[in-house]
């Protein structure tokens, strides 16, 4: 009998025309992790769509364990074993832990007695098997993000999944999160479990995974054992080139001093005593662990939880920012981590998205000039290299990498002099994080200030000038392109002196 559990057979699949998917073919086998790799772009979240029933293929068969599905549907794909865990967790926020993880996993008449105790003990050992320490009382409101992936772990393996798909599941984990998910993977690889990883992070997919496929414009470029390729093989396939760096930092003399922040502290936010500043021309990294207050530094200066103390000076100028209007009017633009949430307007158009914050430019007599709007956006499209058929499609239809670069479109539209980039190429392909920090760089060299929060230490040392490291909602260090080191970074993140 074979040990095959998924076998998805000359997949295609159009959109409005745009071929998504080309006659792609992927397979899984019992206790393997598969990875799926590509640019943003490259047909995997459509396929992905196809397994789970969400998307109905043009063309194409799935069988799973041998048993082919004539019409694959949501209800049908849960109950053949098959659970997704996405990048953002689709759970209900004001609900509790316990109640998410019944709400999925529970069935029977809605006036049935609940055992409560038995439900949060069902949750606090699912927790568990997920390597997760998380009260199961806790509202899902009230948890990071990485919990709330931990928690859609929990109940894919409390609806006993036989195929689990992971899309980038360690986007906003930690080192040490990341070494507990292989470990509840490992469990899962022993359970006869078959695993599909989606991921960006190439030395992840090499660590994780027995076979990889690559897709690319729609199309199966290859599947390969893991010890047949290496990262520099895996880079070519995915972009059809050469990349010559995925950091092309350049060396740039920094100006004048565009943002200073002298002692700034706001107690709602969590930030204490900051001190920083950045030139024009210069990229500073923040560098942190998860809850160190990067983002909420970021949402300071950017006037959504105003400083209740200390100086914050523009161009050498005194000013206070008490709302993001302020902020914007007084240059400065913000992306911010959050790409669904606040990044971009998933349901506006690219044109919409794009003169979001500086409306003044497409607009006359206080009406909009759509055909002006779609000028500004195409430029953009242009610029930042954004895959779409036309500017008048919604956000929401484009990969999550070119969503990026439609919320990056919307801050540079409005001439900043300090940008703020918060994990600008998280779940950002290997091409695109390389077009990405090309751009960043031109921006830096045209004189823009540029603040960079991330969480990958090869972004922060390729592309910083200097990185300021924070601990408990402060600056812990300060460290210049020459002297900064990962283990340099890493005691300061921990709080050690510098």
């Amino acid at each position: 009998m074979s040990d095959l559990i998924l076998e998805a057979a000359s997949m295609s699949k159009s959109f409005a025309g745009v071929k998504a998917l080309r006659a792609v073919s992927f397979e899984l086998r019992a206790g393997e992790v598969h990875a799926l790799i590509g640019e943003n772009g490259a047909g995997k979240s459509t396929l992905i769509k196809i397994i789970t029933g969400a998307v109905t293929p043009d063309a194409g068969t799935i069988k799973v364990r041998g048993e082919q599905v004539p019409r694959m549907d949501p209800r049908l794909s849960k109950s053949l074993g098959i659970a997704a865990i996405y990048q953002q967790p689709s759970l209900f926020p004001h609900l509790t832990v316990a109640e998410n993880i019944a709400l999925a996993l529970e069935s029977g008449s809605a006036w049935r007695t609940l055992d409560w105790k038995a439900r949060s003990r069902r949750a606090s050992e699912l927790l568990t098997r997920a390597g997760a320490s998380i009260d199961p009382e806790k509202l899902v409101a009230t948890l990071s993000m990485p919990e709330q992936q931990l928690v859609e772990i929990a109940k894919a393996i409390g609806a006993d999944a036989r195929i689990v798909i992971m899309d980038e599941p360690t986007a906003s984990l930690t080192e040490r999160e990341v070494e507990s998910l292989f470990q509840v993977i490992a469990r899962l690889r022993s359970d006869g479990v078959g695993v599909i990883y989606i991921s960006h992070r190439l030395e992840e997919i090499a660590a994780v995974a027995d076979r990889v496929t690559v897709l690319r414009d729609g199309e199966t470029i290859a599947t390969k054992r893991m010890d047949e390729v290496d990262r520099t093989e895996l880079i070519r396939m995915m972009v059809g080139r050469e990349l010559g760096s995925v950091f092309p930092k350049r060396e740039i003399t920094a100006g004048d001093t565009v943002l200073e922040l002298r002692n700034v502290s706001s107690r709602a936010a969590g930030v204490y005593h900051v001190s920083l500043s950045v030139r024009k021309g210069e990229i500073l990294g923040i560098a942190g662990l998860v809850g160190s207050g990067r983002t909420q530094l970021a949402e300071t200066i950017f006037g959504l939880t105003p400083a209740d103390s200390g100086e914050i000076r523009l161009r050498g100028e005194s000013i206070v920012i008490d709302s993001p209007s302020v902020a914007i009017r007084r240059g400065i633009g913000y992306v911010p981590e959050d790409r669904p949430r606040h990044g971009a307007i998933l349901e506006m158009s690219i044109a919409a998205n794009t003169s979001l914050a500086s409306l003044r430019k497409v607009a006359s007599h206080g009406l909009i000039d759509r055909s002006r709007e779609r000028g500004l956006a195409q430029s953009f499209v242009k610029q930042l290299r954004i895959k779409t058929p036309s500017v008048e499609i919604e956000t929401g239809a484009l990969s999550g990498g070119n969503q990026q670069k439609v919320a990056l479109a919307r801050w540079l539209a409005v001439d900043p002099a300090v940008l703020i980039l918060d994990e600008p190429t998280q779940g950002v392909d290997v091409g695109s994080k390389a077009e990405i920090h090309s751009l960043m760089a031109d921006l830096a060299e045209q004189g823009l200030a540029i603040v960079m929060i991330s969480s990958e230490l090869p972004e922060l040392l390729g592309m910083s000038d200097r990185i300021a490291v924070m601990h408990a909602g402060t600056i812990r260090g300060t460290l210049d392109r020459k002297d900064a080191t990962q283990q340099a970074i890493l005691s300061l993140a921990l709080g050690h002196a510098a």
